[in-house]
């Protein structure tokens, strides 16, 4: 089993705003960074494009209960940046794959988030017998479907959004509003978010978006995984009343007939930000409840 290495704390990277040292997962391709924090049942925790601090609030609410494993994707907070070739939804669920492997993690809950969904459960579908429960938070797991989904993809994932981004960081800036993650963060919490976003990582989060368009036969083979290997993992989707313009959770409850679905009142496409104490509630009550350790 590998062991994580310790990983120097950027100077703009206080204790104060991520409390937790920072580790780091050697892999062929570079350095991923890792928390690894808490202790009882393993919740791995998966976003591609920002970073983990959106994981932060919750992790505090769920660490006295649960051994929390959040990585960074590649191109993603302090991981490596690889450039645009190795910046993709395969890459990110390699090295969700290289943190379960590595850590020899087993009877895992995965809590994923955006498109870490996709990247999440694409590793899951290779591993079912490590998986005890699925946790599907503002995400999904199959191929792009619709003229809406579609052009918006199309649009962040594009070229001139892209550079436009990279040089204001107006997406990031946007989601660092109450409207996104920042509902009751501080402004030095703020700061500490858009630090971890750097021009690379900005533009590593529209190289994730452009391949979550075109990566039609990775998230096919996905979606016959939570079909064929997963389905009967216990599933429960958290939404933000506010944001499931593209339905994702009739999907969900297609894919998984007994899954428990919550939605945050008055939340967005973070609710795991809107509201962390009541999410965290909701997963140890479901994790109590529903999920069967495997033998």
């Amino acid at each position: 089993m590998s062991q994580l290495e310790d990983m120097e704390r950027p100077a703009w990277l206080g204790e104060s705003a991520w409390p937790w040292a920072p580790r780091a997962l050697p892999t062929p391709t570079g350095p991923l960074a890792l928390t690894d924090v808490g202790g009882g049942p393993i919740l791995l925790l998966v976003h591609a494009g920002m970073w983990s601090f959106v994981w932060r609030d919750l992790i505090a609410e769920l660490r006295p209960n649960f051994r929390c494993v959040a990585l960074d994707c590649p191109g993603n907070g302090l991981s490596y940046r690889p450039g645009a070739p190795g910046v993709n939804i395969h890459a990110a669920a390699d090295a969700v794959g290289a943190a379960i492997d590595a850590l020899d993690l087993e009877d895992i809950t995965l809590v994923a988030h955006d498109l870490g969904g996709p990247a999440a459960f694409t590793a899951a579908a290779l591993r079912p017998d490590r998986i005890s429960g699925l946790i599907a938070i503002n995400t999904f797991g199959w191929p792009a479907a619709g003229v809406g989904f579609r052009g918006m993809l199309a649009l962040m994932g594009s070229a001139p959004v892209r550079g436009i981004d990279a040089a204001t960081g107006l997406l990031p800036r946007a989601t660092a509003t109450r409207a996104g993650v920042a509902r009751h963060w501080t402004r030095e919490d703020r700061r500490t978010f858009l630090s971890g976003i750097d021009r690379d990582g900005r533009r590593s989060i529209h190289h994730y978006l452009r391949d979550a368009r075109t990566a039609s036969t990775l998230l096919a083979r996905t979606e016959d995984g939570l079909r064929a290997v997963l389905p009967n993992k216990p599933l429960l989707t958290i939404f933000g009343a506010w944001n499931d313009p593209l339905h994702f959770q009739p999907k969900w409850k297609a894919l998984f007939p007994d899954a428990v679905q919550r939605v945050i009142p008055r939340g967005g496409h973070f609710p795991m930000c809107d509201d962390p104490p009541t999410v965290a509630r909701w997963i140890g009550d479901w994790h109590v409840g529903r999920v069967v350790r495997s033998p």
